[in-house]
Formats: structure tokens, sequence, C-alpha cells
């Protein structure tokens, strides 16, 4: 087989595994997925908000699961590690999960963004991005974006520091995708410098002065009689 060829079958394999954790950790809250090949297999993590959900009692669960595993998608001794996720509001994957469970459930499109937005920002995210795709008022296609702080589009810091999540929420007039981007609260920007060495400054604080009194009126001149 071609390098091209295992490439492709490579990351095929990845993608429907992807999919397939995705609907057996839905009642867990996904909220991540890594893959590492090691020495001693190939470990698959996952983030779920509720990790006990997954794992089951005495680890039944997840024993289950990776059996699944190993016989649909022929992985070299599969080693599933679920970890907790500490702050599902600033992970991408579980906003856009409660932003589409919201949708299902009626909320209005525009409410329902704001909603999100503003409590990723009180996480303490540095920036976010929802953005809504899909028959939201009528028969047409329209998007909608809600945005909140700074959030990058291009350069190293989209890798670095930006989260990105997607997920589908199904209605009756059809399917609405819903795109999350967080940017990490402890991100540096390229156009943020320091230079070592160097005092700051301290800003200069304002001092009120106390209001001037008014000066006393000028006495008025005193008319003299005219002389016959």
């Amino acid at each position: 087989m071609s390098s091209e060829r295992k490439v492709i079958q490579e990351s095929t394999r990845r993608v429907l595994l992807k999919d397939f954790l995705v609907g057996e950790s839905a009642r867990a809250g996904f909220g991540g997925l890594s893959i590492t090949r090691t020495p001693m297999g190939t470990r698959v993590t996952l983030i779920c908000e509720r990790p006990g959900i997954l794992i089951g009692h005495r680890g039944e669960l997840i024993k289950r699961l990776t059996e699944d595993i190993h016989a649909r998608f022929k992985l070299d001794n599969p080693q599933i590690e679920v970890q907790e996720e500490r702050q599902p509001s600033l992970n991408a994957q579980l906003m856009s999960e409660k932003l589409a469970s919201t949708l299902e459930r009626g909320w209005h499109f525009r409410r329902a963004g704001h909603s999100t937005v503003r409590r990723i920002m009180e996480a303490g995210a540095r920036g976010c991005q929802v953005i809504l795709s899909g028959k939201l008022t009528g028969e047409r296609h329209r998007t909608e974006r809600f945005k909140a702080g700074t959030i990058k589009y291009c350069g190293e810091a989209v890798h670095l520091w930006i989260d990105k999540g997607f997920y589908q929420a199904r209605l009756k007039p059809g399917v609405i995708g819903v795109n999350v981007w967080i940017m990490n609260p402890l991100a540096k920007l390229p156009d943020e410098i320091t230079v070592k060495g160097v005092e700051t400054r301290p800003k200069p604080v304002p001092v009120e002065l106390p209001p001037v009194e008014d000066a006393p009126a000028a006495p008025a001149p005193v008319e003299t009689p005219e002389l016959p």
C-alpha cells in the first residue's frame, strides 16, 4: 500500500472513530478526543463532562466500549482513558452540544446564541464566537454570528489558543449547524510585547483641585448730582 493511501485510510478511520465515540458518549457530555500511538498499543483519550456515566459500575461500560472499538476499527490493543472536563464552559465542543440541545428544546436562536456567549465570557474566556447556519426563521438558509471579546482567524494564534467545536441541532425545518470558537483565557497574542529591563512608569493620577472661590463683585459707581 502506498504512503498516500495509508494516510487517507488512517485519517478516515480517525474520523469514523470520532463519530462513533460522539454517539456513545452523548449522555456523558463529549468534550474532545485524542488518539496517540504508543509501543504498547493505541491510546484513546476521551474528555467528558460526566465520566462516571461512561465508565460504568466497576468499569463495565468502558470495557465493553474498548471491545467494540477493537472489533469495529481494528486498532492495535486500544486503551481508553477518560478525563473529566473541569471547566465545561470553556470547552467549545461541550458548549456547541449544549447550544444545539437548547435549540432542539425550542429556544429562539438569538436568545440561545446570546446566552451561550454570555456564559462563555463569564467563565473567563478572552473571546468567543458562535455561528448558527441553517433554516433559522424561514425556508431560506442563513447564517447568524454572535461574537464577544477577541477572536483570531489566521496565524499561529489560531492553532495555539482557539478551541473549536461543532454539533448539529435537528429541528423540524431542517438541520442547524452550530459552530463555537473559544479563545483561551491565557492566550498571548503576537502584538503583546513586554520589554525586559524597562520599568513601566505608573500612570499619573489626576488630582482634583479645590474649586476657585468667586471674587467679590466690584462696588457699583456712585452717581454725583450735577451742580446748578
